[in-house]
């Protein structure tokens, strides 16, 4: 299992969007982790996959941000719309 459950959803997706692996047997601050394998058949990761992934963000941040507007621009329709 992935050590942080949240972040493993978000990880796998990623992996998915972009077409890379993650995880496998890892190395963090001098001692070898073995977390499951994101995204199989997907390809190593390049250099050039960290601003891919940090354009991807930015995309799913303004996204979010839009439905939430969107969602409370909504409500106050629905509010005024009982008066």
């Amino acid at each position: 299992a992935h050590p942080s459950p949240n972040a493993g959803v978000v990880e796998a997706s990623f992996a998915g969007a972009l077409g890379v692996r993650l995880g496998g047997t890892l190395a963090y601050g001098g001692r070898v982790e073995h977390r499951p394998v994101l995204n199989a058949q997907g390809r190593a990761v390049r250099v050039t996959d960290v601003e891919r992934a940090a354009r991807l963000s930015r995309r799913v941040s303004v996204a979010a941000w839009g439905v939430c507007v969107a969602g409370r621009l909504w409500v106050r329709g629905c509010r005024r719309g009982r008066r």
